[in-house]
C-alpha cells in the first residue's frame, strides 16, 4: 500500500508542477525583465490552475492500472468467497450472494470457511485457502 501512496503523491506533485512554473514566471521572471503583473492577477491565474488540478486529480489519482475492474470475471480476483459446499478440491462458493463452481488450488476447504479467489476459468473460480 505504501508504494501506491508514494505513486499517488508523485502524480499529485506532477499535477502541481504547472502552478509552480507559472508562479515562478509571473512573480520572479517577469518582474526581473520589467513586466509587472498585479498581485491579484497572478493569484487569480494560480487559483484557476489549482481549481483545474482539484477537478482532474480524482481521475488521475483514482483510476488507471491501480483500479480494480468492477465488472466481468476479473472483478472477482482477490475477493473473498464463502465455501457453501466442501471444496475437495471442487465444490461451490458464494460471492456477493451468487453461487459459483469452485476449485481449491491448495488442498481442501470446509463449508463455512472463507477462501480467496485467485483466478477465473470459464464459469469456475479458482480459490485458495486463506491463512
Amino acid at each position: 500500500m505504501g508504494r501506491v501512496k508514494t505513486r499517488n503523491l508523485l502524480r499529485f506533485l506532477a499535477l502541481m508542477a504547472d502552478e509552480v512554473i507559472v508562479g515562478i514566471f509571473i512573480f520572479l521572471i517577469l518582474p526581473g525583465i520589467g513586466v509587472e503583473i498585479p498581485l491579484w492577477a497572478g493569484l487569480l491565474v494560480i487559483a484557476v490552475l489549482l481549481a483545474k488540478d482539484f477537478l482532474i486529480a480524482p481521475f488521475v489519482l483514482g483510476g488507471g492500472a491501480d483500479k480494480r475492474p468492477e465488472t466481468g470475471p476479473e472483478s472477482l480476483m482477490g475477493r473473498t468467497a464463502l465455501v457453501v459446499e466442501d471444496l475437495s478440491p471442487e465444490g461451490v462458493v458464494k460471492i456477493d450472494g451468487e453461487l459459483w463452481k469452485a476449485e481449491c488450488m491448495n488442498g481442501t476447504a470446509k463449508a463455512g470457511e472463507g477462501v480467496r479467489v485467485v483466478s477465473v476459468r470459464g464459469t469456475k473460480v479458482l480459490v485458495e485457502r486463506r491463512g
